[in-house]
């Protein structure tokens, strides 16, 4: 199932590199992800036939659209909550790199207008700390989401992250949705990793592997002992069915109850 994971282990150059296209000849997800790194005092003008959402990994600059400027700042996406800029199609605005810079780069073909945004810990949707309190926190995660249909309907794209501590399972229970999904992986050593089932099977992630999921395939996460885990997740709506709530694997399902902490072994070493 390998095939569903694109390497980059030596990271990314300056510029914008295309992860995955919009048509890909396999396992196409309908949508453009990538990364944009950007050197201090670089200026990137956004025009765009699609939507897009420009999410700050790491640094400092100036996002500017439609005679409003924001300075953002963000040294750790581990530590610290998200920056987005999201543009609807056709629309412009610009970046200035006020450090060197990174983004991860998410687009897709949508038609609607809709107001530029730049997103912060302040509109959001939420910082949710899911897992916690359930079997013995081993799938405790920070789950991060920036917009989905409730705070932009008019999107064709669902955007957040994932922080999940060392050792610990993330997406879990096992999860799935008609809907398109990419993953984009950090971690907090370059050697880190974790592992991601697609489906029935498994594979390894690494630092700056990028992970397409479709057919409705279950995926959830592990990370590795020693190793936190980061990813971005985006996820194109359908048409005729928009991205509301994930469909847990019923089999798998039981472990999101406060059954759980009765049913679970406690371990004795």
């Amino acid at each position: 199932m390998s095939e569903y994971r694109i390497r980059n282990p030596q990271g990314f150059p300056h510029g914008y590199t295309a992860i995955t296209q919009i048509g890909d000849k396999v396992h196409d997800t309908g949508i453009e992800f990538g990364i944009l790194k950007l050197k201090n005092g670089e200026e990137y003008n956004i025009q765009c036939p699609l939507e897009s959402a420009w999410l700050l990994i790491n640094g400092r600059c100036k996002f500017a659209h439609d005679g409003h400027e924001r300075i953002v700042e963000r040294a750790s996406c581990f530590e610290e909550d998200p920056f987005a800029l999201h543009v609807a199609a056709n629309n412009s605005a610009t970046i200035i790199a006020l450090t060197d810079c990174e983004f991860a780069v998410s687009k897709a073909i949508n038609s609607k207008p809709f107001p530029t945004r730049i997103y912060d810990s302040q509109n959001m949707l939420e910082s949710e700390h899911r897992g916690k309190g359930l079997l013995n926190d081993t799938a405790y995660r920070i789950v991060r989401t920036i917009f989905d249909i409730r705070n932009s309907p008019e999107a064709k794209l669902v955007l957040g992250e994932v922080i999940t501590a060392p050792g610990r399972w993330s997406s879990y229970p096992p999860h799935h949705h008609a809907q398109p999904e990419i993953y984009h992986y950090r971690f907090t050593e370059p050697q880190g990793y974790g592992h991601a089932e697609c489906g029935d099977d498994v594979f390894k992630v690494r630092q700056f592997d990028t992970y397409k999921i479709l057919d409705a395939n279950d995926h959830a996460q592990a990370a590795a002992p020693g190793y936190g885990m980061y990813y971005i997740w985006v996820i194109r709506h359908l048409d005729d069915k928009p991205y509301d709530y994930p469909e847990f694997t019923e089999e798998h399902s039981w472990t999101k109850s406060e059954l759980a902490n009765q049913r679970v072994w406690k371990g004795s070493f």
